[in-house]
C-alpha cells in the first residue's frame, strides 16, 4: 500500500515567517488548493472550547484558513455539533455564546459560526455508510449538507478514546446529540429520577412515543425505545442520560465509521495542531498542564495517516516535568519529586489513560477505507 503524505511544520519563526504564514505555507504545500472550492459551502469543523478551557485552537489560525479558502472561491463557515453532556455547549444558544467569547466570530476568525445539529441537537441527517456498528450515522445537518469538509484538530489526550485528533474531531464532533449517544453506548438511555422535573419535553420530542411522564417523572418504555438519543438531546436537566459506556476499542471503531460518513463522497482536508497537548478533552471546563512541549502543525488529505503521524511525534517527544505523567511516576516509584522520567519514545496517552486503545481507531479506519496508517512525513519550513 502506498504511503500517505503528511506535511509538517515546526514552531520556529523568524521575522517575516510567523506561525500564521507558516500555517498557510503548510496547507498550500499539502495541496489544499487542489480542491475545487469555487462556490462550494465549506464546513470548517473545529472545537470552539468549553468555557473555562484554554487549550482550544486560537481563532487566529482559523481566520487564516478561512482567508485561504475564501481566496480559492469557497464559502467557509465554522461549525461544531452540540455536546451529549450538559455544559456550556449542549444547545445552540450556549454553544454560540461559548464560540463568540472564545473569539470564533467574524472579527476573530473571519467567518460565521453555524451549530451543525441545530438548537437542541436534533437537526441531523442519517448518512448510510454500511458500517458494522453504526450503519447510518446521525451527522449534524450543516456538516452533512456541506460540499467540502476541512477539519482543524487540536491534538490532545482523551479519557475514553486515548487521544483526540482528526478522527475524533470528524466522527464524534460531527455527530448530533443522538449520534453521540450511539457512539458512546450500545444501550438505551435511562432517566435519572432525582433530576427529572416532569417537564414533558422528552415526551414531546420522542418520535417513537417511548417516553411518558407518570406522576411527574419520565418513564421510558424500552419495548418502544430505539436508542435514538432524542430525550438526551432535549433534556436540559441531566435527567435523560447515558446508561452504559462502550469500551475504548468499540468507541474508537464507531468514531471511525462516523468520520467515514462525514468525508465519504466529498473533498476533505485535515489540519492538526500539536500544541498544548493536554491530557484530556477540550470538552472539560478546564485544561491540565500539557504532556509534552509544543511540537508543530501537520496537514494531510488522509485523516488516519495524520493521526498516526501526530501520535508518533508525541511519542518521540519528552514529557514535561510537573504534569500528570510526573504524578503517575511518583505514585509508581515513590519519588520525592527530584527525579524525572522523560518517557521519550513511549506512548504518553497510554500512560495517562491506561484503559484506552487509540490504535483500534486507526486500525479500523484503515480497514474501512478511511485512510492509511503508513505515511511519509514531509517537512515544510
Amino acid at each position: 500500500m502506498e504511503k500517505s503524505k503528511v506535511f509538517f511544520t515546526d514552531l520556529r519563526t523568524v521575522p517575516g515567517n510567523d506561525l500564521l504564514t507558516k500555517l498557510e505555507r503548510l496547507i498550500r504545500r499539502a495541496g489544499i488548493a487542489d480542491i475545487d472550492f469555487e462556490g462550494k459551502f465549506t464546513a470548517i469543523k473545529i472545537h470552539f472550547g468549553e468555557p473555562g478551557n484554554m487549550a482550544y485552537i486560537r481563532p487566529n489560525y482559523a481566520a487564516r484558513v478561512v482567508d485561504v479558502i475564501r481566496s480559492l472561491g469557497g464559502k467557509p463557515f465554522l461549525t461544531d455539533s452540540n455536546t451529549l453532556y450538559s455544559g456550556g455547549r449542549s444547545n445552540a444558544v450556549d454553544h454560540l455564546n461559548a464560540a463568540m467569547e472564545n473569539g470564533f466570530n467574524r472579527i476573530g476568525a473571519h467567518a460565521d459560526v453555524i451549530i451543525a445539529d441545530g438548537l437542541k441537537g436534533t437537526d441531523y441527517k442519517e448518512v448510510p455508510c454500511g458500517g458494522t456498528y453504526c450503519p447510518s450515522p446521525k451527522i449534524g445537518a450543516a456538516i452533512a449538507d456541506a460540499d467540502i469538509v476541512i477539519s482543524m484538530n487540536h491534538f490532545k489526550g482523551h479519557e475514553q478514546s486515548g487521544f483526540g485528533g482528526a478522527l475524533k474531531n470528524l466522527g464524534m464532533g460531527s455527530a448530533s446529540v443522538g449520534g453521540k449517544l450511539e457512539l458512546h453506548s450500545s444501550s438505551q438511555p435511562m432517566i435519572d429520577l432525582d433530576n427529572c422535573i416532569g417537564c414533558r419535553i422528552c415526551e414531546k420530542y420522542c418520535r417513537h412515543e417511548a417516553v411518558k411522564v407518570v406522576d411527574r417523572k419520565a418513564v421510558i418504555d424500552y419495548d418502544k425505545c430505539v436508542g435514538c438519543g432524542q430525550c438526551v438531546a432535549v433534556c436540559q436537566h441531566s435527567a435523560a442520560v447515558v446508561k452504559d459506556y462502550d469500551t475504548s476499542e468499540m468507541l474508537n471503531s464507531k468514531i471511525a465509521e462516523y468520520a467515514y460518513a462525514v468525508v465519504n463522497g466529498k473533498p476533505s482536508f485535515h489540519i492538526s495542531f500539536i500544541m498544548n497537548v493536554s491530557p484530556n478533552c477540550d470538552c472539560w471546563n478546564h485544561n491540565d498542564m500539557a504532556l509534552v512541549p509544543d511540537i508543530g502543525i501537520a496537514a494531510s488529505f488522509d485523516p488516519v495517516a495524520l493521526d498516526c503521524a501526530c501520535a508518533d511525534l508525541v511519542k518521540a517527544a519528552p514529557s514535561l516535568k510537573g504534569n500528570v505523567i510526573s504524578d503517575k511516576d511518583k505514585e509508581h516509584s515513590g519519588e520525592c519529586g527530584c527525579g524525572h522520567h522523560h518517557h521519550k519514545d513511549e506512548d504518553k496517552f497510554r500512560i495517562v489513560h491506561p484503559d484506552t486503545n487509540w490504535e483500534a481507531g486507526v486500525e479500523y479506519g484503515e480497514k474501512i477505507g478511511l485512510g492509511c496508517r503508513s505515511y511519509e512525513l514531509i517537512n515544510v519550513r
